[in-house]
């Protein structure tokens, strides 16, 4: 048996993780042929199969499965030292890593973004719009935010406001259609949802409002299509409040309508709090969100004022 190359283990481990070459390149930003390659090398090396070949993808063979906790631990070990060796950095410049979900990316960093520029330039921002969940862990963002509390070990999270929702149309499909006036009236026109995510299923029924995924005449699980979708006249969807007010087409339908807000969570590994490029954007960006979304309460004399959010 060879020596085993390290770039080929990352190779066996990314494959393993994500089930198929294509997610794997995907996830690692490496050709699909080279992944192949370097699993094909390996194999040969250890004189073993490592995967089997199926219909639904590569699927781990016993051999396979004994190597693949070894080889994870070996790469956590690697992204710990990599983790380490960021954090001693002290200078402010370099590469941040942000992840946000497409609307937050789209809508709400860019102005955060470039007032950051304004003030740290030597910081270049990598900006991942992206309603999957990125793994801080491996390094996969440096910062996140998310519209739920993180649950991850080893990870910095703070809360710092709160994103407010409304059902949103064009004034042209209002007006061909009618003004929306009960719940019930709702439900029979266009409805804009999801494809996957059944999280506004949920929300409808915990109303007491039966909707299944066909209620939705039009299903996206990119949330920027949905504005988009809606701005073209289809019919009602979801947005957030901000975005709908501040769009001059769009008429809001049924204001009154409570409906929960999403939490803003910012979100970094914990190591990473000692890295000063790091630190900075992550500060930058907690006060710019608090800014705008932080918590608002209402003083004695009926004005409000933004609520500070503690670090957890």
């Amino acid at each position: 048996m060879r020596n085993v190359d390290w770039a080929k283990l990352q190779s066996f481990v990314a494959v393993a993780e994500h089930g198929s070459l294509s997610a794997a390149a995907r996830a690692t930003g490496a050709s699909q042929p080279t992944l192949s390659r370097h699993i094909a090398s390996l194999e040969e090396d250890l004189e073993l199969r490592l995967f089997d070949r199926t219909s639904e993808g590569l699927v781990l063979t016993p051999s396979g499965t004994e190597i693949f906790g070894n080889a994870e631990a070996m790469s956590h070990s690697a992204n710990q030292i990599a983790l380490v060796a960021s954090g001693r950095s002290q200078e402010i410049t370099g590469s941040v890593r942000i992840s946000a979900s497409d609307t937050v990316a789209r809508f709400s960093l860019p102005p955060m973004l470039a007032a950051l520029r304004v003030a740290e330039p030597r910081i270049a921002i990598e900006l991942v719009a992206s309603n999957e969940t990125n793994n801080l862990l491996k390094r996969e963002a440096d910062i996140a935010v998310r519209m739920y509390r993180p649950t991850q070990n080893d990870v910095i999270t703070r809360k710092v406001g709160e994103l407010h929702l409304g059902f949103f149309a064009s004034r042209q499909y209002l007006d061909g259609r009618g003004r929306v006036t009960s719940v019930e009236q709702l439900l029979s026109h266009e409805l804009i949802g999801f494809d996957q995510n059944d999280i506004l299923i949920q929300g409808f029924r915990s109303a007491a409002l039966n909707v299944s995924r066909e209620s939705f005449s039009f299903r996206s699980d990119t949330q920027s299509i949905h504005y988009e979708i809606v701005r073209a006249g289809w019919g009602i969807g979801l947005l957030h409040l901000d975005v709908g007010q501040g769009t001059p087409d769009l008429e809001q339908v049924l204001p009154e309508l409570p409906i929960p807000p999403l939490e803003f969570w910012l979100t970094a590994h914990a190591e990473l709090k000692t890295s000063a490029r790091i630190r900075r954007v992550y500060d930058f960006m907690a006060d710019a969100l608090q800014q705008r979304y932080g918590q608002k309460e209402v003083g004695p004399s009926g004005t409000s004022r933004t609520r500070a959010v503690p670090q957890r």
